[in-house]
Parts: structure tokens; C-alpha cells; sequence
């Protein structure tokens, strides 16, 4: 990619997440890291990264073999025991997806960003809280009250970000689903001794989905992860004040199994293999529609910009394309003037698609929101069941080529011809 007329030195960036931090080290630029917490043990649970995704997680080298994911070709949903729907992935993509462990991509982000590679090492500080920021100026003050200088900062500090706050100008706290889930992983050591689960292998490979019928929404959502040593669980359903009147972050395995006690017992069977986590509890939020994801030098990127509802399976893509179009917007010789014009060119890019997927994601807000310009007049129309079926749905998420998207961007705004004309 074609740099800036003027070359300059290498930009100071700011950052909350990894994914960016690696393809941004890759175009010379200095970067850093803040994490409040260290990781010690293995994170979170599995994700999908779906067709569009792993254009951007190849762009930048993550290697497959690393992740040890399982290929994902669309989502099994089952009833009684019986195949019920198929939905497989768009014919005219070119592959799948892959499952993969949420530890296992951090470790080879972590790397990528740190390691030994193209560009300077990015710093990793963990232990270091963001407790505010300036946009305008691109700084950051941390919990030990070190005030950071920066050229550019990026907030991806999740859902409940501080960035947010100073970037939009007030408080958009995620809202309230009505939804929790359970999440925990699960061995495969003795899958085969427990012949009521062959529903997991049957059809094609990919995310079994078991949904309640004649009753309050529950669904189970079951995918293997790890080589397929691993199996992802993710059981939702509708929570309560009583729920939140008794929360605890971690439950039992009793408890699961009885909140899910309708289900047909083999797919309850699934909760006899051994528990390779804790039960994790989860109370499901989302973000409202922000109105802004930049301001100054400073932009806002993954959750912190569109915490989606995971029924989509594009939280993780839709953050991972976020990165990959900052990196194509921001090469060698990117100078901090230029900034506020390439944020401008990022929001243009990134946010009619990142809130698609925030609003797409959680059927009873979708059915009464009006998208800008969106390409779907049947969004407000239909049930969720139907946006994951639909096949103009996964065309527009799964076909997407967002370094594609990006690089055309910065040729016809960015590039020395252009600004020439």
C-alpha cells in the first residue's frame, strides 16, 4: 500500500485490545497495550471465527495450525433427537469457518504482537487501568495516575469502556437482554462411551444448536474447539429479578442441568462428560446504537463500539474486522495530522456494519428498529431464526473481504493520486 506523500516517524499508539496492536506493529508504528488484568490461566470460553474473519486473522498471520480450530461449515439444529434444520454457510463462500479456543488465539496474538516479527515489538502492561482519556490530545491517565502521550488512542476496552464515555460525551451503559447463559467447556476424553451423544458428529461439521419448544426461549449452543479434544457450551435463557437476586458469577453443574430439566435427556447427557472449566453465569448485554465511535485523535473498536448478543456468532468478527481495516487506513508514513481524516474514513467503513450486528443480534429490539440504509426491508419483519437462515443475511456477513473494503478505501482517499486530483 501506497504511503503518505511526506514521510514521518513511526505513529505512538494506545491501545486496549491485540488484534490491532499486531497489524499495526507490522506497519512500523509503536505500540502499546494496556490490560487491566494479567492473564494467568487459560480465558473465556471458545468463538467462532466465521469466513470473513479469517480473512483478516490470515492477513496478519495467524497461523491456523496454532489455533488448533475445528472446521465450521454451518450450524446443525435439533429436536427430539432428529436433524431439523441444516443450515450450512453460503454456497458461494469460499470455505467455512473455524471453532477455536479463546486462549488459543490470544497466545498467538500475544506473540504476533510481541514477538519476534516486522516492526517494533508491541508493550504489553498489564495491571494498568484506564481510568480516563482525552481524545483530542490522545491521552490516557491510568490507575497509578501516569498520564500516557499519544498520537493515536484505540478503545477497545470492552463493554463496559471508559473510552466510550470521553469519546461519545456521556454514559452508554449495555443494556439489560432479559437474556443470561451459562458457559463452561467440557473433554472429550470419553465421548465414545456415552453413545446418546452422537448427535454431536452427525451432519455436517459445525455448531449444534437445541432449542426449547413450546416454552420460554431456551437453547443450548454446542461446538468443538481445540483439535476437538474440547466441546463449547453455551446454554441460554431467560433470566429474572429472582435470578438477579441471587447471582453468583460461577454455579454448579446441578444447577445447570435443572434450569434445562425440560430439554430431552440425551442432549442432557452432554453435562456428563468432564468439565474441563467452571460454569461461568452470564448476563447477556448489548450496547445501544452510539451515535459517534470517534472523536479527535481517538476511536472505538470491538465491544466497546457494538457489544452484540452472541446469536449471530459475529461479535469476535466484527472486532477483528475493526482492527484489520485500521491497519490498511494506517500504513508506514501515516502522519499524525493525517489521523482525524483516517478515523473519519474507519467510522465510514466499520459502523453501519458493526451496528447491523449489535441490532441483528437480539430479535425483540431488531423487530422494532429501523436500520439507515439498511439493504434488508425485511429486518423489522422477521424472527431471529430467520436473519441466521437467510441466505442474503450471510452473504452480507460471511462474503465480506474487509481488507478488500479497506485497501480501496485509502487508494480512492488516501493515495498520493488522489490527493493529487
Amino acid at each position: 500500500m501506497t504511503a503518505s506523500k511526506t514521510s514521518s516517524r513511526p505513529l505512538n499508539i494506545s491501545i486496549g485490545g491485540l488484534t490491532a496492536a499486531v497489524v499495526l506493529r507490522r506497519n512500523g508504528h509503536h505500540v502499546q497495550v494496556f490490560e487491566a488484568v494479567k492473564i494467568e490461566a487459560e480465558i473465556g470460553a471458545a468463538l467462532g471465527a466465521q469466513p470473513n474473519a479469517l480473512k483478516v486473522l490470515d492477513y496478519i498471520g495467524v497461523s491456523r495450525e496454532i489455533l488448533k480450530g475445528v472446521p465450521c461449515h454451518g450450524v446443525v439444529r435439533l429436536n427430539a433427537g432428529k436433524i431439523v434444520t441444516l443450515m450450512a454457510f453460503c454456497e458461494s463462500s469460499d470455505e467455512g469457518g473455524i471453532d477455536s479456543h479463546r486462549s488459543d488465539l490470544y497466545e498467538e496474538l500475544k506473540q504476533l504482537a510481541t514477538g519476534e516479527g516486522e516492526g517494533p515489538p508491541a508493550k504489553l502492561r498489564f495491571g494498568t487501568k484506564v481510568i480516563a482519556c482525552d481524545p483530542e490530545n490522545a491521552t490516557v491517565t491510568l490507575n497509578s495516575d501516569e498520564l500516557i502521550l499519544s498520537d493515536l488512542l484505540l478503545g477497545a476496552d470492552g463493554v463496559h469502556s471508559v473510552i466510550r464515555t470521553h469519546i461519545v460525551g456521556s454514559v452508554q451503559n449495555a443494556q439489560d437482554s432479559g437474556w443470561s447463559c451459562f458457559r463452561t467447556v467440557l473433554e472429550t476424553s470419553n465421548l465414545r462411551d456415552i453413545p446418546e451423544l452422537e448427535w454431536l458428529s452427525g451432519g455436517i461439521s459445525g455448531t449444534r444448536s437445541v432449542v426449547l419448544r413450546g416454552g420460554p426461549f431456551k437453547m443450548l449452543f454446542i461446538y468443538p474447539c481445540r483439535n476437538g479434544t474440547l466441546i463449547n457450551v453455551v446454554a441460554f435463557y431467560p433470566d429474572s429479578p429472582e435470578d438477579d437476586a441471587a447471582w453468583v458469577p460461577i454455579a454448579t453443574r446441578h444447577e445447570l442441568v435443572a434450569k434445562f430439566r425440560e430439554f430431552h435427556p440425551k442432549y442432557l447427557r452432554v453435562f456428563d462428560l468432564p468439565f474441563h472449566s467452571a460454569i461461568h453465569r452470564w448476563k447477556l448485554r448489548m450496547l445501544p446504537v452510539l451515535p459517534t465511535w470517534i472523536s479527535g485523535r481517538a476511536a472505538l473498536l470491538g465491544d466497546a463500539a457494538h457489544a452484540s448478543l452472541p446469536l449471530l456468532g459475529q461479535g469476535a468478527a466484527m472486532a477483528i474486522e475493526d482492527a484489520g481495516t485500521l491497519g490498511c487506513l494506517l500504513p508506514a508514513g501515516t502522519r499524525p495530522e493525517d489521523i482525524s481524516a483516517r478515523l473519519q474514513a474507519y467510522q465510514d467503513l466499520r459502523k453501519e456494519r458493526g451496528d447491523f450486528v449489535n441490532r441483528a443480534s437480539f430479535d425483540e429490539i431488531a423487530s422494532g428498529f429501523t436500520f439507515p440504509g439498511c439493504k434488508f426491508p425485511y429486518l423489522s419483519q422477521r424472527p431471529l431464526t430467520f436473519y441466521s437462515a437467510a441466505k442474503e443475511i450471510q452473504s452480507y456477513l460471511l462474503e465480506y473481504d474487509v481488507i478488500q473494503a479497506a485497501k480501496q478505501c485509502y487508494q480512492k482517499r488516501f493515495s498520493p493520486d488522489s490527493l493529487a486530483n
